[in-house]
């Protein structure tokens, strides 16, 4: 009789201390989460900026400005849906949006008065230090949320998992139309 309480406490701590280390991972994800919330919050507020820049120069680029705009308004529509349960599809329009941005840096090119423009120079470095937070704030993200995934698929951990409904949170990845290289003369159709 002694051993089986004993058995039952050690079995006990220890799924106790299972659960404690999945809400540990749980809660990292969604800081991670957070930390990208911040740094595309930071893209989102530098948009408008550099359109109304890039807007004085570029009259033949006014079919991409507006897509860009369009993406915006999206964004921060699915940001202030927000948590991690729209994180997909909030993924995809970050990725698209990210698409176009890359391509109004490509057309900038073609335009030596704005490639110049002090205030253009700025916005871009301003932008490329940002998709470079964002980056890192992947990278953290994914790396939480693969942590927290395997907590919740293996053994007990799968079990205390589906008593608390926890599902795992989706990957940043990059769409297959963003692996494909870049192509400038996309950008630069009137």
């Amino acid at each position: 009789m002694n051993w089986f309480v004993v058995a039952a406490v050690v079995i006990l701590l220890f799924l106790y201390f299972w659960y404690a280390a999945i809400v540990s991972r749980r809660n990292a994800a969604q800081e991670a989460f957070s930390g990208i919330d911040v740094q595309l919050k930071k893209r989102t507020d530098l948009i408008p900026n550099i359109l109304k820049i890039a807007a004085r120069f570029m009259e033949h680029e006014k079919s991409l400005l507006s897509e860009i705009t369009q993406l915006r308004t999206e964004v921060m529509k699915a940001a202030e849906a927000g948590g991690s349960a729209g994180a997909g599809k909030r993924f995809e329009l970050e990725a698209a949006l990210e698409n176009k941005l890359s391509g109004l840096m490509v057309a900038v090119e073609n335009y030596p008065d704005l490639k110049s423009h002090a205030n253009m120079l700025e916005a871009q470095r301003v932008y490329a230090d940002v998709e470079e937070h964002i980056s890192a704030a992947r990278r953290s993200y994914n790396a939480a949320g693969r942590r927290f995934r395997d907590a919740i698929q293996i053994f007990p951990g799968s079990l205390i998992a589906a008593l608390m409904g926890l599902e795992p949170m989706p990957f940043f990845e990059v769409a297959e139309a963003e692996r494909a290289p870049v192509n400038a003369d996309d950008f630069l159709r009137p």
